[in-house]
């Protein structure tokens, strides 16, 4: 009897020359989300560089934004595809690390994702992809560090040119030649005599404060404290004091209150009067305790329970000559008692003179361009190393604007004081980076040959944005580009005022290393993060 061998059946080879047989839902999650998170990398690809534009966003509150920096315009945007959203916290993740470079990481995994359609289509895995990817990057970061020039943290024209690159992209890039020192000095300021042993700073240590009024010009760092408020005070009271011992009390000056909410019913006279009479000698007696201290300012912290102050203690506190600023709030008492050397005091029988800070001068001030009233501190011994910046712009969006502009101004410098290297800009770094890893991607065999020359091709993006924003012609400028660093110009960007390239080491176009770093860090993971993704489980 004949036998009959089966043969295995194999389906039809796919027509493009595929060696990966995979579930055609694995593909179409992936393509998916590489579309939705490259939707949104085009979304902010306009905003970057020093042409780059504005986005001018209207929030559900009806309050109307305008900003070009990639964290805040994707914090604001209402993204709902979670791959996308993944895009949005690589961002934001940026925002932490680096402060600076937040378009350009998002701009970057957009391009990476567009380099991961095309080797997906030649049949490589994804696994494969993200493997050859990370080690591109970890080639990128070798590079550039060897491309950096050191920096001293106490070469402050240096800092000042990294910080003027940073701020030439905002909305107050006009201003940079104010902005940009001053953000310097507040955070050398808080670094104390050493800069150059410091290993990071706390930017909470900087207070900004936002007054509206003026031009962005009469922005200044104050080497003290400032109150966005002027001092409370009644006929007869002092606004400036010279030598102030200053007390903070958490305590009220007001009549007290009963735990529980009742109601006292007096129908007579003689016992109304006494009572008003208590009252008036309880506040007294408090009052005179405070003076007994020896201080002559008063800051009051804001109270829930019941009144912080009354018009009597105002009154009393006025008759002694004693300056008093109210309504301190919670969140600002360490860094006050930083800055003054003071104790914050709870209760008025706790009040001693080893408790107070002192202050050079303290005083009401007049702010031009609005008349609107701040006290400032100065000569304060600020043994916490403080700073204080006092923002001014002509409407609430100069105002909020400028204020993100000077944080990511002072990021700079924090991110030079971790890694105190520093790279050309303008695209330059990015093209050192690309040229090095394609040479490299020709000595490599295998998969990683591909992945090596796709991750090349990506980083192209940063300068062909750049000249695309400027208005030049994007294809002839990154070909001179790529011309320039292969004749061995490392420092060769783009000169987007010239529209030319220029060596930005001599146009002191510099940024720090790790804004760089950190991008090609952030997008390679969140790009790989996407590209393991084969499937989307809604859980209702």
């Amino acid at each position: 009897m004949a036998t009959t061998t089966m043969m295995p059946t194999t389906g039809p080879r796919p027509a493009n020359g595929e060696s990966l047989h995979e579930r055609s839902k694995g593909k179409d999650v992936r393509i998916s989300n590489i579309v939705a998170a490259k939707a949104v990398a085009a979304a902010v690809r306009t905003s970057l560089g020093p042409r780059g534009m504005d986005k001018l966003m209207q929030l559900p509150s009806g309050e109307v934004l305008i900003s070009n920096d990639g964290a805040t315009i994707l914090s604001k945007m209402n993204v709902l595809h979670p791959a996308a959203k993944m895009l949005v916290e690589c961002s934001q993740s940026q925002d932490v690390e680096a402060g600076d470079g937040t378009t350009t990481v998002v701009v970057l995994a957009g391009a990476l994702l567009d380099a991961c359609s095309g080797l997906l289509s030649k049949g490589i895995h994804p696994a494969m992809i993200a493997s050859g990817f990370y080690k591109a990057a970890e080639k990128c970061t070798d590079l550039l560090k060897a491309a950096a020039t050191p920096v001293d943290m106490g070469d402050r024209d240096a800092l000042v040119n990294a910080v003027r690159t940073c701020l030439s992209s905002k909305v107050v890039s006009q201003n940079s030649d104010l902005l940009a020192p001053l953000a310097v000095d507040s955070v050398l300021g808080i670094l104390g005599p050493n800069p150059s042993e410091a290993v990071n700073v706390d930017l909470r240590d900087v207070r900004m404060v936002e007054q509206l009024g003026g031009t962005v010009d009469d922005t200044e760092l104050v080497p003290g404290l400032v109150f966005d408020k002027g001092s409370t005070k009644t006929a007869g009271g002092p606004s400036q004091i010279e030598n102030a011992k200053i007390a903070l009390i958490q305590f009220c000056l007001s009549a007290p209150k009963t735990d529980m909410d009742n109601n006292v019913v007096v129908s007579d006279y003689a016992a109304m009067d006494r009572i008003l009479r208590d009252e008036r000698k309880y506040i007294l007696n408090m009052c005179k305790k405070i003076k007994k201290s020896g201080a002559n300012v008063v800051l009051i912290q804001k109270s829930i329970l019941r009144d912080a102050y009354n018009e009597l203690s105002l009154h009393f506190l006025a008759k002694m000559g004693i300056l008093v600023v109210t309504d301190i709030e919670r969140t600002d008492v360490e860094f006050v008692c930083r800055t003054l050397g003071c104790v914050p005091v709870p209760h008025v029988d706790s009040l001693s003179p080893e408790k107070l800070g002192t202050a050079g001068h303290v005083g009401d001030v007049v702010l031009p361009g609005s008349g609107h009233k701040v006290v400032k501190f100065v000569g304060v011994a600020n043994p916490g190393r403080t700073a204080t910046v006092l923002l001014r712009g002509s409407n609430e969006l100069v105002l909020a604007e400028a204020n993100r502009s000077v944080h990511d101004a002072q990021c700079v410098i924090r991110s030079l004081v971790k890694e105190r290297h520093l790279v050309a800009g303008g695209g330059a770094a990015e093209t050192e980076a690309s040229l090095r890893l394609r040479e490299l991607a020709l000595e490599t065999s295998g998969m990683d040959s591909h992945c090596f020359k796709a991750y090349a091709d990506a980083l192209e993006v940063i300068p062909y944005t750049l000249a695309e924003n400027a208005g030049l012609k994007p294809i002839d400028i990154v070909t001179a580009l790529r011309k320039a660093h292969a004749e061995g110009v490392v420092g060769a960007g783009i000169d987007v005022k010239k529209g030319c390239i220029s060596n930005m080491y001599d146009k002191n176009v510099i940024q720090p290393l790790l804004v760089t770093t950190s991008a090609i860090k952030l997008a390679t993971e969140t790009v790989c993060m996407i590209l393991k993704v084969d499937d989307l489980v809604v859980v209702a």
